[in-house]
């Protein structure tokens, strides 16, 4: 006897699944820690279908009946909108956590280690070491602190505050970012501070002793002591550096809460 089968005939909605799948995985592409280029994308395709399998009956209230019920081109805008929430959530953590590769960028330049370059996950190009170090540290930090589970908190209340089938604020989306841009920029100059404070004294120093000594190259003979103090101040500083960003990180997810 031929058995036959619909979508209709499944137990779960299969649009409201892939729509909370769109948006979860949307996030995950493009989310630090989540999203970074390390990570085997078969783990990042689990943990997505997890975090939907998990999410899915919850957020299944906040889809509008007549998303669920409309033609091709009415689900087609309900995808698109949610593969742009998705992604503007996890570029907006990800731009807020290039703050740590502007410090390392800051900080080798000051120490001398502009040119000693290494991939870097975070940003899947070549950067300064202690920039990559910075980066690989605060992806650390974020798992080993639970800060991750405010980013999938943050992607929970998402439904309520950028409801799924309403136009995306894109004016507001577009603030956020500048201001985003703007505070991970600041918060990487701070983050530099210390050495900023310790290349602008040493190199003013060397400059006197070059005047004192004009037939000695005093830059290059001090070249290994800038480096020996500039690994000591980092090694000083690194915990009260990552101790800052994850205060910063964990303040910016919160206006994402509801």
């Amino acid at each position: 006897m031929a058995v036959s089968f619909s979508l209709a005939s499944l137990p779960i909605d299969v649009f409201l699944v892939f729509a909370v799948f769109c948006r979860v995985g949307a996030m995950f592409m493009t989310a630090p820690a989540f999203g970074d280029f390390t990570l085997s994308p078969r783990l990042r395709l689990a943990a997505a279908i997890a975090v939907t399998a998990a999410l899915a009956p919850v957020a299944g209230q906040f889809y509008p009946a007549w998303a669920r019920e409309g033609g091709l081109s009415v689900m087609s805008a309900v995808i698109i909108g949610e593969l742009l929430i998705g992604g503007f959530l996890g570029l907006a953590a990800r731009t807020f956590f290039a703050a740590l590769n502007v410090a390392g960028q800051t900080i080798a330049y000051q120490m001398g280690l502009s040119l000693s370059q290494i991939f870097d996950p975070s940003q899947e190009l070549q950067g300064a070491i202690v920039g990559g170090f910075l980066a690989v540290l605060g992806t650390t930090m974020i798992f080993a602190t639970d800060l991750h589970h405010m980013l999938l908190t943050a992607l929970k209340d998402s439904y309520l505050l950028m409801a799924p089938g309403a136009l995306p604020r894109f004016g507001d989306m577009s603030s956020l970012m500048v201001e985003t841009l703007s505070a991970a920029f600041s918060l990487g100059l701070r983050l530099a501070a210390p050495f900023i404070l310790f290349g602008l004294v040493f190199y003013i120093g060397a400059g006197v002793l070059n005047r004192l000594m004009p037939q000695a190259q005093v830059f290059f003979m001090l070249m290994p002591a800038s480096l020996t103090l500039g690994l000591m101040l980092l090694m000083l500083t690194t915990g009260l550096v990552m101790v800052l960003f994850l205060e910063r990180f964990e303040t910016f997810l919160s206006q994402f809460l509801a």
